[in-house]
């Protein structure tokens, strides 16, 4: 693989930015993740962007960055954010890959020491309309796939008494911000929140 070119970087680096404004702004600063503030703060999240053209070249970059976050010293790189702009734009086509992720899990045999979370920009949960407040939690700026490990997410959800109330204060706090209260953070205009 050769190095990108010094465009290809700078698209990498603004695609990064966006990303991790996201996290920052909509994930930790709404704290619809918990889980999240720590590892971020501590520079331990690992921001990769694929620029995979079709599905069988994500996979091999997924393959790549399972592998090598299993390796890691989690107290380096506790996450990985896989960030795919160019492929599975379609949520559908994104949802469906989902199963190929899991079975790439699997067969690297990393099934119940790592899993993959899904964020789309266009997200939706099975039993929700389009535009329902609760797909708002899982979209993102670009197609994600959030690497974790499961022994991270077992001492995270030991301090939680129940960790179905994170899911509906999530729900609460964006019906709460509205529909344009989240254009106004997603543009990262403050004074309309």
């Amino acid at each position: 693989m050769s190095d990108p070119s010094p465009d290809a970087q700078a698209a990498d680096a603004q695609i990064i930015r966006a990303t991790r404004r996201w996290l920052e702004r909509v994930v930790i600063g709404l704290n619809l993740c918990p889980f999240a503030r720590a590892p971020f703060v501590q520079q331990r999240v690992r921001f990769r962007v694929s620029r995979a053209q079709d599905e069988d070249a994500l996979l091999a970059d997924l393959r790549e960055e399972l592998v090598a976050l299993s390796a890691a010293d989690p107290q380096i790189c506790e996450t990985t954010l896989l960030i795919h702009p160019d492929v599975l734009a379609d949520f559908l086509d994104y949802n469906d890959f989902l199963d190929d992720a899991d079975e790439a899990l699997r067969a690297l045999g990393l099934e119940g020491e790592l899993q993959i979370a899904s964020f789309h920009p266009d997200y939706q949960f099975a039993d929700a309309v389009e535009n329902a407040v609760e797909n708002y939690t899982n979209r993102s700026p670009y197609p994600i796939l959030h690497l974790l490990r499961e022994a991270s997410i077992e001492r995270a959800l030991e301090s939680i008494a129940d960790p179905d109330e994170i899911y509906r204060r999530n729900i609460q706090t964006l019906r709460t911000l509205g529909a344009e209260g989240w254009r106004a953070l997603s543009r990262g205009d403050d004074r309309d929140l």
